[in-house]
């Protein structure tokens, strides 16, 4: 687990699960993990993996290419408010 990114609005945490030796590996880094994506204004978040954690982690990579210095904090929590209608779970806090 990685927090990825963190700011007033959201807060993104890549998990990583390693990956079975009894598996053949086709290189899809994402295949086994993906990404929880937090609101913290709503106190809802979302876990994407598979083909939706390799749209969110592309995106996220062009906004670097379109900006080589780094998005900035606004383009990021624009760009997550994107995902924000398919936040359905509460956060609990234990």
């Amino acid at each position: 687990m990685q927090m990825v990114y963190n700011s007033d609005s959201f807060v993104v945490v890549q998990f990583e699960v390693p990956a079975d030796a009894t598996l053949p590996d086709n290189g899809d880094a994402l295949a086994r993990g993906g990404y929880e994506i937090v609101d913290k204004f709503a106190r809802k978040e979302i876990y994407i993996d598979g083909a939706m954690a390799q749209i969110f982690k592309d995106g996220v990579e062009a906004l670097i290419v379109a900006r080589p210095a780094g998005p900035t904090q606004e383009e990021m929590d624009d760009y997550l408010e994107g995902f924000a209608s398919l936040m359905h779970q509460p956060v609990v806090m234990h």
